[in-house]
């Protein structure tokens, strides 16, 4: 049984993936994060180009949206992936939530229908780059 706090996480990430603008895989991805000790949720969703590699994830999105929203400090308590059957998040997107998160960082697959399962980034990238970020930040 999931918490409640994923339940809602869910449901934006639900309903993140029905913005999705994917007419070349017609793969609508949606995510969305929890924030620590905020109720707020912070949803994406992939957006494809022709030129592939344009391509922005929904997760790289939902990053995104919060840094651009609360900051570079801004700290996440959990990710909820909506796709058709569950997937994990690709290795970019893996890299980028390693910036924010820790090993243990809950990441919780789901299909349109609900949760299916529930990971931590260590389980998809357990040796992941790391350099130390300038204190400035």
């Amino acid at each position: 049984m999931t918490p409640p706090s994923v339940h809602t996480t869910f449901l934006a990430a639900r309903d993140a993936r029905e913005q999705a603008y994917a007419p070349y895989s017609a793969y609508r991805v949606g995510a969305a994060l929890c924030l620590k000790n905020e109720e707020a949720r912070i949803a994406g969703c992939n957006v494809e180009n022709a030129s592939y590699g344009a391509t922005i994830c929904a997760e790289r999105t939902a990053v995104c949206r919060a840094v651009a929203e609360k900051g570079p400090k801004v700290e996440f308590e959990h990710l909820v992936l909506v796709t058709q059957t569950p997937a994990p998040p690709c290795g970019m997107c893996l890299q980028v939530l390693s910036e924010f998160v820790g090993g243990e960082f809950p990441i919780y697959l789901a299909t349109p229908e609900g949760i299916q399962e529930a990971l931590t980034l260590n389980d998809f990238l357990p040796r992941r780059f790391n350099l130390t970020p300038p204190s400035s930040l």
